[in-house]
């Protein structure tokens, strides 16, 4: 978490200001390097948090304003309203600009090869595949919610390449799906017409205990609501809570 760099730390290092550097906060490359390669000699596997759902819209210390040089797509980001996130004041790719995939993807490879990262939790993969984030949506399963002018087809397609591209690489790499959505098979292989993420990482489940232990007394507890908190999800389904 929080290994990019980023100008405010208020953000807990979610508005990236260099996709390609190490966090100063927290030592040198060669510091991570050595905390990883620790790592991998006790037997752990060392996974990412890696930001391609929005990015910093600061101008001086970021990507926002820079042109990348093609006529019809002149940045990375979306213009207008479809550029910025409101609830998280962030600029939002253009997943449609091959300059941006180009960016994003070997941004992946980067961090794989440079420093033997085991794999990439990726964070906003429900802001991504929606065109409205999923914000005020209460996901009920049904199929609508999905597959509609909502989706946003090409964040979709470079979360599929993205996934492609970590296993090309790394064939044992673990990827997982910062998602609150249940979009269908967005654990399925990409080979089967699926995205292709190894887990989803349930966040409704923390949220619940979350919300039990803040907001009601023990006598309180469903255990209905509890019992399909845990078991809410697509059938085969790996998650992560």
């Amino acid at each position: 978490m929080a290994i990019m760099e980023h100008s405010y730390y208020g953000s807990f290092g979610y508005h990236v200001s260099n996709f390609f550097a190490v966090s100063s906060r927290s030592g040198t490359p060669e510091d991570l390097k050595y905390l990883i390669d620790k790592a991998h000699g006790l037997g752990l596997r060392v996974l990412m948090d890696v930001v391609h759902s929005h990015d910093s819209n600061n101008i001086t210390d970021g990507l926002n304003g820079y042109d990348v040089g093609q006529s019809s797509q002149d940045f990375y980001f979306h213009t207008g309203e479809r550029g910025y996130h409101k609830l998280w004041d962030s600029c939002l790719f253009n997943y449609a600009n091959w300059e941006v995939l180009r960016f994003l993807l070997s941004n992946l490879r980067w961090w794989l090869e440079e420093f033997n990262f085991d794999g990439f939790r990726f964070d906003g993969v429900t802001s991504m595949l929606c065109h409205h984030h999923g914000v005020n949506m209460s996901y009920t399963g049904n199929y609508n919610e999905y597959f509609s002018e909502a989706t946003d087809v090409d964040a979709a397609v470079y979360l599929m390449l993205a996934n492609h591209l970590v296993h090309s690489i790394l064939p044992d790499a673990i990827v997982v799906a910062e998602d609150v959505s249940g979009m269908p098979a967005l654990g399925r292989p990409v080979s089967d017409g699926g995205i292709g993420f190894d887990f989803r990482l349930a966040i409704a489940i923390p949220d619940k205990w979350i919300d039990y232990l803040k907001n009601k007394k023990d006598e309180e507890w469903s255990m209905e609501e509890i019992v399909f908190c845990l078991t809410n999800r697509r059938y085969t389904e790996k998650c992560i809570a």
